[in-house]
């Protein structure tokens, strides 16, 4: 990973392959397992619209290597190819060392990096600019969720432990990060709640956002 066009930062979007049955999993009793998948490609493309609005370097991060991609990837992978993105492959056991290992890399070619998922469509460009100079004075930098969790986390600098131990997909995990957070003698700045999309009722929470413009 090179910082090339000076950019203050690299975003990192993370995405699960697209694949049947493995994606969105809690919209298929209302959008059936094909209504899922394309829910979750529409997602990922609209978060990686997003990040490139910013006009600071992306990359894009699968979840696990696979030796060939999925025919339902691609559009994504058009799009990821389409403008230039570096992709690369999430490591470690758990959510918390896949980000800790991937924010790393990009602190150190970037020196600042932050990591969104690609279920956090209302993570606009704007939200994502206010991380980045959060870090000129912070630490780590934490985008809440409404449902307890971030839909993004940014680093300067960041330890192992500060990821470790965390209850991932329960309410609890933005409260365990920030007490991690304080015991590794890291600085957050916590930006306002954004909201990502779980359930049903966030689907059509987008629907109409999208609608809207």
């Amino acid at each position: 990973m090179q910082n090339t066009e000076n950019s203050p930062a690299i975003l990192m979007q993370f995405a699960k392959w697209p694949q049947p049955g493995r994606v969105k999993t809690r919209l298929i009793p209302a959008l059936g397992i094909d209504g899922a998948l394309q829910a979750h490609i529409t997602l990922s493309l609209e978060v990686l619209d997003n990040l490139c609005a910013t006009g600071y370097d992306v990359s894009f991060w699968w979840d696990r290597p696979l030796e060939q991609p999925p025919e339902y990837a691609s559009s994504l992978l058009a799009n990821i190819e389409g403008a230039g993105l570096q992709q690369y492959f999430q490591q470690g056991d758990d959510l918390g060392e896949r980000m800790f290992r991937a924010l790393t890399q990009g602190i150190d070619a970037y020196s600042r990096a932050v990591v969104i998922g690609s279920d956090c469509p209302s993570v606009d460009p704007g939200y994502v600019r206010s991380a980045v100079v959060a870090l000129d004075h912070a630490d780590v930098v934490l985008g809440p969720s409404n449902d307890g969790g971030y839909v993004l986390i940014g680093a300067r600098k960041l330890t192992a432990e500060a990821l470790a131990g965390i209850e991932w997909g329960t309410p609890m995990v933005l409260e365990q990060t920030l007490e991690r957070m304080e015991k590794t003698g890291l600085s957050v700045y916590v930006l306002e709640p954004r909201w990502d999309v779980d359930e049903p009722e966030d689907w059509q929470r987008f629907r109409r956002m999208v609608g809207e413009r």
